[in-house]
């Protein structure tokens, strides 16, 4: 039977929801009006998915600053373009330098390759989940370095990455700077000419408000990772090998093009409010964090209030588990929000809660002060 309870959803920072209306329309566009195979074939619905995959590609281009539109390649979400650009450039005898706060979309390709002959090296983090560009130095200076991987935010702290000083410093040494944006694109304005990054990967069911099962990678131009699949591309299908030209090379295969028509709707959306999204998400992580922290027996990770941070409010209390306080909030007050690990052991284990976990509360677009007045008020209930 289908539980009809209202729900105040604050689980934004594993997949937002609800997704704006024009996101869902351009996904039923897509399926109703442009229910072709895009450049498999000349006829009208083919060339109307063509044309939707074209104009969503320009929508995320500029919604990230990239200058030539052939350096974004549609992916199967954040994890795929990260495990894309990991295995496709490092090879056995390899350096790589990787914070210490990093999630399993990272840790887990990255561990792999070590078994191959990958050198990794951590870069520890403070309490706050932040890493200091000063340590990036000296770890990249102590020996050649292929790559500098780090996150743009913390899925567990909200916690921001000082990237502009860090792709100074990779680029310095020569290495290229792979980025995981998944909590950044979207809740941050993201220019990346200015950023700096080499690779930039990003989920597009996340602050960028698209569907599940989408997300894009940014490669300058440069870097030239062996792709991860081959495959039809609908161009230059006489050859044996994979072509060579962006983005056919990373784009094997039937591409989603109802989820890749959401996420370009919802890069329009943000084009159009993104700064008024952004500064309510800003207001909103403020006064959460402030009446968590007013609560006995609670701390609140990462950065304290004032400080910049992207919408991530991560708990823990002294006697009442995160499992119990996520089930009490569901169940009592009708408030989704997601306790445990956050598939970030690395990130909890340099904040000191990898043995309890935590309860976080991910805001996003659609949220109201009333509704963080709520959960305020539910945690400290719970808490007593």
């Amino acid at each position: 039977m289908r539980d009809t309870r209202p729900i105040r959803y604050f689980d934004h920072a594993a997949t937002s929801w609800p997704k704006p209306p024009e996101v869902v329309d351009a996904v039923v566009r897509a399926m109703t009006e442009a229910g072709g195979n895009p450049g498999r074939g000349a006829h009208r619905l083919a060339l109307a998915a063509a044309r939707t995959i074209a104009a969503s590609r320009g929508s995320v281009a500029r919604l990230l600053g990239v200058p030539d539109e052939r350096d974004l390649l549609f992916t199967a979400g954040c994890t795929h373009g990260l495990n894309l650009v990991l295995k496709g450039t490092l090879r056995p005898g390899d350096r790589v330098v990787v914070s210490a706060v990093e999630h399993n979309a990272v840790v887990r390709p990255l561990a792999l390759l070590a078994g191959t002959g990958v050198e990794l090296v951590r870069v520890s983090a403070d309490a706050e989940g932040r890493i200091e560009a000063d340590d990036v130095e000296r770890a990249v200076a102590a020996a050649p370095t292929r790559m500098v991987v780090c996150q743009h935010a913390s899925n567990v702290t909200g916690a921001i990455q000082p990237l502009g000083d860090i792709a100074d410093i990779a680029h310095d040494h020569r290495a290229a700077l792979v980025v995981d944006g998944a909590q950044g694109a979207g809740h941050l304005q993201v220019d990346l000419p200015s950023l700096g990054a080499d690779a930039y990967a990003v989920a597009g069911h996340k602050a960028l408000l698209g569907p599940q099962g989408v997300g894009a990678l940014y490669l300058a131009p440069g870097l030239e990772p062996e792709e991860l699949l081959q495959g039809g591309s609908g161009g230059r299908s006489e050859g044996a090998q994979q072509p060579r030209v962006r983005p056919d090379r990373y784009e094997a295969g039937t591409c989603n093009t109802p989820g890749i028509a959401g996420l370009g709707a919802g890069a329009e959306f943000l084009l159009a409010h993104g700064e008024e999204i952004r500064a309510a998400e800003r207001a909103l992580t403020r006064q959460l964090h402030e009446g968590l922290s007013a609560i006995p027996g609670v701390t609140v990770l990462g950065p304290p209030p004032g400080e910049p941070r992207v919408p991530v409010v991560s708990m823990v209390h002294e006697r009442v588990s995160p499992d119990e306080l996520a089930f009490t909030l569901e169940h009592r007050h009708g408030i989704a929000a997601r306790a445990g690990l956050h598939c970030s052991p690395w990130a909890h284990a340099a904040v000191g809660t990898l043995d309890t976990g935590a309860l976080r509360f991910g805001l996003g677009w659609g949220l109201t002060h009333a509704d963080v007045e709520l959960v305020i008020e539910a945690v400290t209930e719970a808490c007593r």
